[in-house]
């Protein structure tokens, strides 16, 4: 619900549990009051300290001294504000400089889509939305704040229309989608930094005096960084304190800053990377920036990532697979590499089906004449000296075994050693002054360039019309260097990184239209694009190319701390794992592998007996507790990243009928009793069946469970609780 207090000037936005006041002072500036904890008040405008801060209609003497210190709700460069500017605009005189401030509002039910960008959606009944305008009179620029206040999940977001209504062409040199300015309470930051093979690993730190800086500039959201932040009370843990936490729904070059000034006052932002970034806005002409995802818990991060997780598995996944159970499937990757050909596949087919898996996914190496990453990037037809016959008679092959087909592909890339680049050299991002810069013997597509874009697009259809192709895993391996188009004017170079992650959005729109029901699977060297705009539309994400079971226990639990478990592109391995050379049972790979999407990454003819004859029963836990994970509320009881001895995480059913404990002891220690271990999310005064023994939910997350000791390192044990009765 969204209202406005007239008399106070306020507005009040509230979730089911919380509040976020805005106020407007002088009839001009819109300044934040109030997050947190739901309130009932709007009469709260002395929050914004009127008699210490004072408004330039008060003191015009000092309005330089207001600007730097009212806690503004949008924030420009250039006027007097030195914190860290929201916007900042260059208008044709060289100058830069802006002022915006409050023309009108609007507030309607639902919210609108943003243009050619991925969003959270949801209809009158679902949320509210606010759009408040703002004007700068000296440059004619008018900027629409947009927030959507849901009221099914604690989630308010955020972002912002910029249109330049005057005469004259401006440049854009900032634009972000979010500020939030509060009094610091001694917080912590909390973020989820990493690299190939450790991505998403839980960072804690205090905030402290001056800047912490989360960003992106590798083209893509990244391994090193995610597109979120926390700052936490320094108490706050999974169950108590508060946390405000901020996501922003986009896959290319982000920034995030939080700086506590002298004040003691924290400032937020967040939004597309202002380094390498300017947009030409001619007269007329309108930027959208990505939208930002804001959420507050007062009961710890546990109620966070549950907010989380409620709002993009019904607000922002669209696919029609969100909700059902998704295949089982292999992939010929760490199974045959570049060395395959039919005979190979079909026999890796034939031993999976064998097995109870449902799809063969055909990854790497089957188009132009591919034989290792050298070649061939951008040549998307098919291989026939490998494979006779095409993928159409690949596909036939295995959808008689009974599974499906899938196929990688990686559209956004293009070899040296390929057809198109010999047509087409101008066609790769680079500047004009010097060669581009290979990186895995690739460069990257100036997808900036329209007609590059639909070129690779219609070869990409064509593919899949030519074969039953039910999935597609599309990836993305290299970061962007040499940033330039040969194509746009050089006043436009600065919108190049922009402009390819919007036509990648529309290239993905554009398949999903042309294909409503394949499954889509987004990757990037692993987990180097998993971001919220991708969830837009993939309902699931390779999640790291790490499948070692250990090192993944710290990968996903970073990435359930803000992502469904559905989202999780999780497979078993092969033992020895081909990066670590570790050693694990292949009952905990599996259900290690059981909170994500499930699969294969191995081959299945050269496993021992003994863990081929695992494959059914693995599959058969999957299809069992497949609902309850994708759909359940999910609770972290205990973190291996944090204890380094074991892990423990409970996903509880809606209606809190059942509940399925993931334990993993990673190593055995001696003369150790078994762990305590205290469930979450039951209803107190249900009866429920637990380790052989009936007692109430209230006991189970007082008292607690045991969990016995087991024999050796790397053991793993699934507890199901059910109802028995109720009180």
């Amino acid at each position: 619900m969204i209202s406005f207090d007239e008399k106070n000037q306020v507005f009040k936005l509230d979730t089911p549990n919380t509040s976020y006041l805005i106020g407007i002072v002088d009839g001009k500036y819109p300044g934040h009051i109030y997050y947190g904890n739901k309130i009932d008040d709007t009469s709260v405008a002395y929050l914004l300290r009127p008699e210490e801060i004072l408004s330039p209609d008060r003191c015009a003497r000092e309005k330089v001294s207001f600007l730097d210190a009212f806690p503004m709700e949008y924030s420009c460069g250039g006027a007097g504000d030195f914190r860290e500017s929201s916007i900042n605009v260059r208008a044709a005189d060289g100058q830069d400089g802006l002022e915006l401030l409050y023309a009108s509002y609007q507030i309607f039910p639902g919210k609108k889509a943003l243009e050619g960008l991925p969003a959270t959606w949801g209809s009158g009944e679902d949320c509210d939305t606010l759009e408040i305008t703002l004007q700068d009179k000296a440059t004619g620029l008018m900027a629409v704040l947009s927030y959507t206040a849901f009221r099914d999940t604690d989630a308010i977001t955020r972002s912002v229309r910029i249109v330049n209504q005057g005469q004259e062409t401006l440049y854009l040199t900032r634009a972000l989608s979010l500020c939030l300015d509060m009094d610091n309470e001694n917080f912590e930051v909390i973020s989820l930094p990493g690299a190939w093979g450790r991505e998403r690993r839980i960072q804690r730190k205090p905030l402290g005096y001056g800047s912490a800086v989360f960003e992106s500039l590798y083209g893509k959201s990244s391994h090193e960084e995610q597109p979120f932040a926390a700052v936490a009370s320094a108490n706050c843990t999974q169950t108590e304190g508060k946390v405000y936490a901020f996501h922003l729904v986009y896959s290319g070059n982000f920034m995030t800053k939080l700086s506590v000034n002298r004040f003691d006052s924290l400032r937020v932002v967040m939004g597309v990377h202002p380094e390498r970034f300017y947009w030409k806005l001619a007269s007329g002409e309108s930027f959208q920036t990505p939208e930002a995802v804001m959420v507050y818990s007062g009961q710890g991060l546990g109620a966070m990532t549950r907010t989380f997780h409620r709002l993009y598995r019904d607000h922002l996944i669209r696919s029609p697979w969100k909700k059902k159970e998704r295949p089982v499937l292999i992939n010929s990757w760490e199974a045959a590499y570049f060395d395959f050909d039919t005979e190979k596949i079909l026999g890796l087919a034939r031993e999976a089906a064998t097995a109870g898996i449902e799809m063969l996914v055909l990854d790497d190496g089957w188009f132009g004449h591919r034989s290792s990453d050298d070649s061939s990037l951008g040549d998307w037809f098919v291989n026939e000296k490998k494979l006779p016959g095409g993928l159409k008679y690949l596909a036939d092959e295995i959808n008689a075994l009974g599974m499906k087909f899938g196929l990688w592909i990686e559209p956004e890339m293009i070899s040296e050693d390929s057809e198109l680049y010999r047509a087409h050299p101008e066609w790769v991002l680079r500047t004009a002054r010097r060669e581009p810069a290979q990186s895995r013997e690739q460069y990257v597509l100036d997808l900036s360039n329209p007609e590059a874009a639909d070129y690779i697009y219609e070869q990409i259809r064509s593919v899949l019309s030519s074969a039953h192709i039910e999935y597609v895993k599309w990836d993305m391996n290299r970061p962007l260097a040499d940033v330039g188009s040969l194509k746009l004017e050089p006043d436009r170079q600065g919108e190049i990184m922009h402009r390819y992650m919007l036509a990648v959005y529309r290239m993905q729109e554009r398949l999903l239209c042309d294909f409503p029901e394949l499954l889509l699977e987004n990757c990037s060297a692993g987990g180097a694009r998993f971001d919220p705009g991708m969830l837009y539309y993939s309902p699931q994400i390779w999640c790291s190319d790490m499948t070692d079971a250990v090192e993944r226990l710290a990968i996903q639990e970073g990435t359930m701390l803000i992502y469904p478990l559905s989202t999780m592109g999780a497979h078993v391995s092969d033992c020895p794992n081909h990066v670590t050379m570790r050693q694990v049972p292949f009952e905990t790979r599996g259900l290690v592998a059981l909170a994500g999407t499930f699969g294969y990454e191995l081959d299945v003819r050269k496993l021992p007996e003994e863990e081929r004859a695992q494959i059914p029963s693995q599959i058969a836990l999957y299809k069992k507790y497949h609902g309850l994970i994708a759909d359940g509320e999910y609770y972290r009881i205990a973190s291996y990243q944090e204890n380094h001895l074991y892990d423990c995480f409970e996903v509880v059913s809606q209606d809190q009928k059942t509940a399925l404990v993931c334990f993993v002891q990673v190593l055995a220690e001696p003369n150790k009793k078994s762990r305590r271990i205290r469930l979450q999310g039951l209803k107190e005064d249900w009866v429920y069946e637990a380790g052989g023994q009936r007692l109430t939910g209230r006991t189970l997350m007082n008292a607690g469970l045991l969990v016995e000791r087991m024999q050796g390192d790397f053991q793993a044990k699934l507890l199901e609780v059910r109802l028995a009765c109720r009180i």
